[in-house]
C-alpha cells in the first residue's frame, strides 16, 4: 500500500471493485459474494506497520452475503496475533459514503461493514502511522488502536 488509490468511494464502486490487481484494490463485494457462496471459505488478514512489524488475523469461516443483504459479513472463529478486531462487524451490511449507517462511512472515510462504528477500518485513509485524527486511518483497534494507520493490509480468502 502506498495511498495512491483512494478508498473513500461510493457503494457501487465497492460493489464491482476498483484499483488494479497488481497494486491497491478492492476486488468487489459482488465477486466476493459469488466466491464465498460456492462453498466454505476462510479469511486471513495480514497487516504490517511502519516499524516493519507484522500481525495476522485468521477466521475459520468467512462469507459475504448477496446484494439484497447489503453484502452482509459473516466471520467465524478467530486465531492470530493481531487481536480480533473484525468479529464486532459480524452480521453487518457493507456501507460506503453514499449508503451509510450512522454516518460511519462519512466520518471514517471508507467503505466497510460498519456497526456503531468500527473496531477495524481497513479501507480508511492511508495516514502513514501515528496520527492525531480519530479512527479514520487504516485501523485495527486490537493491534495499534485508533490513532495509528497501518502500512499494509491484505485480506486473503481460501476455500476450505
Amino acid at each position: 500500500m502506498n495511498g495512491k488509490v483512494g478508498f473513500n468511494r461510493v457503494w457501487r464502486e465497492y460493489q464491482y471493485g476498483f484499483g488494479s490487481i497488481g497494486g491497491e484494490h478492492w476486488i468487489g463485494n459482488q465477486r466476493i459474494h459469488q466466491l464465498t457462496s460456492q462453498g466454505w471459505y476462510e479469511l486471513r488478514v495480514d497487516m504490517s506497520d511502519f516499524s516493519k512489524k507484522s500481525r495476522f488475523a485468521y477466521y475459520r469461516i468467512f462469507s459475504v452475503g448477496n446484494k439484497t443483504s447489503g453484502y452482509r459479513l459473516t466471520v467465524g472463529e478467530y486465531e492470530g496475533n493481531a487481536g480480533d478486531s473484525l468479529k464486532a462487524h459480524n452480521g453487518q451490511s457493507f456501507y460506503a459514503r453514499d449508503k451509510d449507517k450512522n454516518e460511519c462511512s462519512k466520518l471514517y472515510k471508507g467503505g466497510w461493514w460498519y456497526d456503531a462504528c468500527h473496531k477495524s477500518n481497513l479501507n480508511g485513509l492511508y495516514l502513514k502511522g501515528s496520527h492525531s485524527s480519530f479512527a479514520d486511518g487504516v485501523n485495527w483497534l486490537d493491534w495499534h488502536g485508533y490513532h495509528y494507520s497501518l502500512k499494509t493490509t491484505e485480506m486473503k480468502i481460501r476455500r476450505q
